[in-house]
């Protein structure tokens, strides 16, 4: 018996190395305390995948992939490869005209996915060349397409680049109604999405994008929450999306109720998926709204612009109770409360929104939700949507809740001067400090690294540093030193587009670079916190 428990945790300990899947976070979205005698390993392999970008004829979008350096060798002793590959589309057969409508199936330019999507044809990709393959940690590769039809992308990192491996798309947009700077850190497939922020209105059409990363079908089931809860008239089940196959679904073909802000539950049933959204509003722009870290008693959002004209609060308790949250921002100087907005009611399995206004008033700071009885437990999702500028020149981006960072995060595609990292300790008397480096450019450079102490209970955003003799795009790489509280960020990129104040925000979670395993004689019940 003996014999075999070990075994047992020998194998466990080499496919966590491999899947990444070890340690399970808990609902707080912090990691498990290392088991005594426990390894905390880098992972051996790692799967991102990319939604298509855009379908305007006006787009260009940069794909941008790094790997932080530090990390150990492969299994092999090799170094490891890192690579995207195109994914396959379901495209839509309704004829010449589906997808110009909203009552219609399809996705955007006639690709797209209803639920009904299994009655699409599944179209392979039309080129089958990697994209941006990455051969080195320590320094970002890039590349860039103004393609139309550009497809969604599915690859995987092994050895010595998979702990921490990153890509970010970025779509810049000139002109019509997906207007605008639209950023996604490419994401890691799962079985369950949460996006509070989603919208069916008429001023409105989002689109998720499903994508399946492994050879066998998946299977999703689509949920929309209103401030009822459930839309009526909505229907997304079965939705089946083929092996390396992207699906785009049009919200507003899910329900006969339009509404302006609903929370998107993705279930994939069978298989797994990557999952994004895409927003794009009439008067506001577009961009990506990425999935909110798992739903938490308390919720950190980091990164609100202090020049923010409109931020709109849209969260969900998605279980069987009730919640009743307090409402913070952290500022420079620490925690305050939004004039008539201390408090917060969430009907349970039902959205609610708020309208914050401009709530930094020229001073950047982070959103925080904790429960108002500190011994509650009821698990909330939340998300920001944000607006920049004024009239016909405003601009939206999305700020979902994030995990803390624990050992690690990296946000790629930094240019120039156009990034500001925000970093917030939300605990009060628990300082942070983080070490944030600046890698080598894609086209040369000496990274710089830098320290910051942000104080409990206050946020910072600061210009990040630049590596010397900087060209081409950066990475900004943030890790928590020893003892330090915990920590959220954020990174913005603004790059305006004739005098519109375009920008895009992208949380910071952990990469999971590392898995804790137990050793030999402890018990399996380490793998489940």
């Amino acid at each position: 018996m003996k014999r075999t428990m070990m075994s047992l945790i020998g194998v466990t300990a080499a496919l966590a190395a491999v899947t990444g899947v070890a340690a399970v976070t808990g609902p707080g979205g912090g990691a498990p305390d290392a088991p005594r005698g426990g390894t905390r390993l880098p992972v051996q392999r790692s799967t991102l995948l990319c939604p298509a970008p855009t379908s305007s004829e006006v787009g260009e979008t940069a794909y941008t992939a790094f790997a932080p350096q530090g990390a150990a060798a492969g299994a092999d002793g090799k170094k490891g490869t890192a690579q995207l590959l195109p994914a396959g589309t379901v495209k839509d057969t309704g004829g010449a005209d589906a997808g110009k409508s909203k009552g219609k199936k399809g996705g955007k330019g006639g690709a797209g996915g209803t639920a009904d999507s299994a009655a699409g044809q599944a179209v392979p990709p039309r080129d089958t060349k990697p994209v941006v393959p990455l051969r080195q940690a320590g320094r970002p590769v890039t590349t860039t397409t103004d393609s139309p039809d550009a497809p969604a992308l599915v690859g995987t990192a092994d050895g010595a680049l998979a702990p921490g491996w990153t890509v970010q798309q970025t779509t810049s947009v000139a002109a019509g109604s997906g207007r605008g700077l639209l950023g996604l850190g490419c994401t890691t497939p799962d079985t369950t999405f949460w996006f509070p922020g989603v919208s069916t209105a008429t001023d409105r059409q989002d689109y998720v994008h499903l994508t399946n990363p492994d050879s066998t079908p998946a299977v999703v089931d689509l949920e929309l929450r209103g401030k009822d809860g459930a839309l009526a008239g909505s229907s997304g089940e079965d939705i089946s999306v083929p092996p390396h196959t992207t699906v785009p679904v049009l919200l507003s073909t899910l329900t006969n109720t339009p509404t302006t802000n609903a929370t998107l539950h993705v279930v994939a049933r069978e298989g797994r998926v990557g999952a994004a959204v895409q927003a794009s509003d009439s008067k506001l722009g577009s961009d990506w709204l990425p999935p909110a870290a798992d739903p938490s008693p308390s919720v950190v959002l980091p990164g609100v612009p202090k020049d923010a004209t409109s931020v709109r609060l849209v969260a969900l308790a998605p279980g069987e109770s009730d919640a009743d949250l307090k409402v913070q921002l952290a500022t420079p100087t620490g925690m305050i409360t939004p004039a008539g907005v201390e408090n917060l009611h969430l009907k349970s399995g039902m959205t609610t929104a708020v309208d914050l206004k401009d709530l930094t008033k020229g001073e950047a700071g982070s959103l925080v939700l904790t429960p108002s009885d500190s011994g509650s437990k009821v698990p909330v999702a939340a998300a920001l949507r944000v607006t920049r500028g004024k009239g016909a020149k405003q601009e939206m981006a999305f700020i979902p809740a994030t995990r803390p960072i624990e050992k690690r995060a990296t946000a790629v595609d930094n240019r120039g001067k156009d990034a500001t990292l925000s970093l917030v300790a939300p605990e009060k008397g628990k300082d942070a400090k983080v070490k944030v480096t600046a890698s080598a450019g894609s086209g040369g450079g000496t990274p710089v690294t830098k320290t910051y102490t942000v104080k409990g209970g206050t946020s910072l955003d600061a210009a990040p540093p630049r590596p010397t003799g900087l060209k081409g795009s950066y990475a900004l790489t943030v890790e928590p030193e020893s003892g330090s509280g915990p920590v959220y960020a954020s990174r913005m990129l603004a790059r305006p587009q004739g005098g519109v104040p375009a920008f895009t925000v992208q949380p910071m979670p952990d990469d999971r670079g590392s898995v804790l395993v137990p050793t030999a004689g402890q018990s399996l019940s380490v793998l489940t916190g």
